[in-house]
């Protein structure tokens, strides 16, 4: 078995079957958030019960079609293309397989920073926030904006989302860090070549019942008008809320729900999965900190290179995968990345390689 841990279709089953349950209370629509919630677990379930049972299927297919054949050389080499294919798709399926971590399993909470370099920094931001929502949409994850800081002229000085969806937070965790990007710029008009950053922060958004102590003088709650998008009272009320952890000057924005009470409930989940993350970093003695506010957003930091100029490249520096593929990277193409830094993290990295060089 792969390191990390082992796909159990029983469990999976028995875990949709408790679900189905709750579902099929009385009141299970009162609480309309938690019940799109656990609907769209279910639903994520069913897809990954399916898929496996899928394979399994074309798996016994196969060995019948070989112990059917045995004596026969004409069917050789049909069926070892058909193995070399199931086993291609295991290994991509043998990712959800390697998450072992705590919150692997949870939502994602991710923001994006434009680094220094003004219109072309918060381009970049932009850019980078369409792949992230452009890779959960194929997934068919549910993606949630909760706060925007939209540049004068383009693209995004920071923007924070929440992503929903079975291990969205163990696929995007990988995405924490300085992202950088090499292009002429589009707006220059002497078309010279740039090189601007963006800082991402990737945090598992925590369950209710992981306790989480604050004391309420050690926080700083501000309101002030929404500029996101809402019903017809945005901007003509001080619907939007910010909170701000004195003690470590962490702060955090929401105002896209609809009402103020909204958004300072979900600022205070955002502040208190930020402060557990801080904790369990200080627990484990981590020298970087997952949430990525530790680096600067600047030359030599940088996780993952985006080269547009002079030649196509896409190069991550920690597992060393990379790609000519530049379009399909920012069009959301990530799984790749994410997978190589899982399994060079778990010391398994050798099938993955090899199934990619057959790619190639």
């Amino acid at each position: 078995m792969p390191p990390g841990g082992y796909f159990d279709l029983d469990a999976v089953k028995t875990q949709l079957k408790t679900l189905d349950v709750e579902m099929g209370g009385s009141d299970f629509w009162n609480d309309q958030t938690h019940a799109q919630r656990v609907s769209k677990q279910a639903a994520d379930l069913r897809k990954e019960i399916d898929t496996w049972e899928g394979f399994q299927g074309e798996v016994q297919d196969l060995v019948e079609l070989i112990e059917m054949s045995e004596g026969d050389d004409s069917l050789h080499d049909e069926l070892q293309s058909k193995l070399k294919e199931l086993d291609k798709r295991f290994i991509k399926m043998e990712f959800a397989t390697l998450f072992s971590g705590d919150y692997d399993k949870d939502p994602a909470i991710i923001s994006i920073h434009a680094g220094s370099g003004g219109t072309e920094a918060q381009d970049w931001t932009a850019m980078l926030m369409r792949m992230f929502v452009r890779f959960a949409e194929e997934k068919e994850w549910d993606v949630r904006v909760l706060n925007e800081s939209r540049a004068e002229d383009v693209g995004l000085k920071s923007v924070t989302f929440q992503v929903t969806g079975r291990w969205a937070y163990g696929y995007f965790k990988s995405e924490a860090g300085v992202h950088r990007l090499v292009r002429i710029s589009p707006f220059d008009a002497e078309k010279m070549r740039h090189t601007t950053f963006a800082l991402v922060e990737v945090i598992p958004e925590l369950d209710d019942a992981v306790e989480v102590e604050l004391d309420p003088k050690d926080l700083r709650i501000d309101t002030f008008l929404s500029s996101g998008k809402g019903g017809q009272s945005v901007n003509t009320t001080y619907s939007a809320v910010r909170i701000v952890h004195l003690p470590t000057k962490i702060s955090v924005s929401c105002q896209n729900e609809r009402s103020q009470t909204q958004n300072k409930d979900t600022a205070m989940k955002i502040l208190k999965s930020k402060l557990h993350q801080i904790q369990l970093e200080e627990k484990q003695k981590e020298k970087q900190a997952l949430r990525g506010d530790y680096q600067s957003a600047e030359w030599g930091n940088q996780i993952r290179s985006y080269v547009l100029h002079p030649y196509k490249l896409v190069k991550d520096h920690r597992s060393k995968f990379e790609t000519s593929d530049t379009q399909g990277v920012l069009d959301g193409d990530l799984e790749g990345f994410m997978e190589a830094n899982l399994r060079k993290e778990l010391g398994d990295s050798d099938r993955f390689e090899e199934a990619n060089r057959d790619d190639d």
